[in-house]
């Protein structure tokens, strides 16, 4: 395996921000988004990255943005190197294959998850309430089943720990009512779009997360879209509903931290090497098996 690279670093250029995966560089009214292959789980990165998770994220959200331009514009202006400034070439090891320039939107503060099947906080508040999001659903579903017709249940965006699930009315109120109806029909169409698509090559796509921002008045889809980071991917081979669905992210990285004994509110153990190769695996096969490419 190649080299992981947990952070990104240039002689006279500091990130505006370094994310829980991405280092994010301000070139003005554009940035560059960098991919790295930091792993974050149950809320803190661990000391051990996945080699090459970074570009694989970055070739997926690639070939979707590619795959979906048609449903909504995107930010992407280009992911090769010869369009980036020369310190960014010159430093070629760090950044070729995982890094993104984009066009600086101004961010809504809200993430756009749609839910295709329950699971996860959505699994957990129906349990509770019946509902997801305040959004009312048939009595007598299981974890994993697949809902009638996907929803939109938005989040709060979080500087630290959980994003917090909120009603679409509460979204209403902390952002432009005209910008979260197109971009919630964006993502809509765009899930729906995916979820077929994924369900040809033998993927079940249970959610995912959306970005969107402005950019002149247009509502623009941003940051990653429909990789093992952002949504939740099943072998449609193995679907079975009722109970937890074995998956192409880092679940393998969370079930293994669960029989560590670590109490979840300290820095992480670091993942041994069996695990950092079964999980790079596990994202290997996803894009493989999405795009048709074998470019890892």
């Amino acid at each position: 395996m190649n080299k992981a690279i947990c952070e990104t670093s240039l002689p006279n250029r500091t990130p505006l921000a370094r994310g829980k995966v991405r280092d994010i560089y301000d070139l003005g009214d554009q940035l560059i988004i960098v991919a790295t292959d930091r792993l974050s789980a149950f809320d803190w990165v661990n000391p051990v990255g996945i080699p090459d998770k970074g570009k694989i994220l970055t070739a997926m959200s690639l070939f979707w943005f590619e795959q979906t331009a048609s449903l909504v514009r995107n930010h992407l202006i280009s992911a090769d190197l010869k369009d980036f400034p020369e310190d960014f070439r010159a430093h070629a090891d760090q950044f070729e294959g995982r890094s993104m320039l984009v066009r600086k939107c101004k961010m809504f503060p809200v993430e756009f998850v749609v839910r295709g099947y329950l699971a996860g906080s959505g699994l957990k508040e129906y349990r509770q309430t019946g509902s997801v999001c305040g959004i009312k659903l048939p009595e007598g579903l299981v974890e994993a089943s697949k809902l009638e017709t996907p929803i939109f249940t938005p989040a709060t965006k979080a500087t630290d720990g959980h994003d917090l699930n909120i009603s679409a009315e509460e979204a209403a109120k902390i952002m432009d009512k005209d910008l979260l109806d197109t971009a919630v029909k964006a993502a809509l169409d765009v899930y729906s779009f995916a979820r077929e698509f994924a369900a040809s090559r033998g993927i079940i796509v249970c959610d995912t997360k959306f970005e969107f921002g402005t950019l002149d008045g247009e509502v623009i889809l941003a940051d990653e879209i429909l990789t093992p980071d952002s949504s939740r991917f099943w072998p449609a081979d193995q679907y079975q509903p009722g109970k937890a669905q074995p998956s192409y992210d880092k679940q393998y990285v969370r079930d293994w931290l669960e029989t560590t004994g670590w109490d979840k509110n300290s820095p992480p153990p670091p993942l041994p090497d069996d695990v950092v190769e079964k999980t790079r695996e596990k994202y290997v096969e996803a894009y493989r098996q999405l795009t048709g490419r074998k470019d890892f």
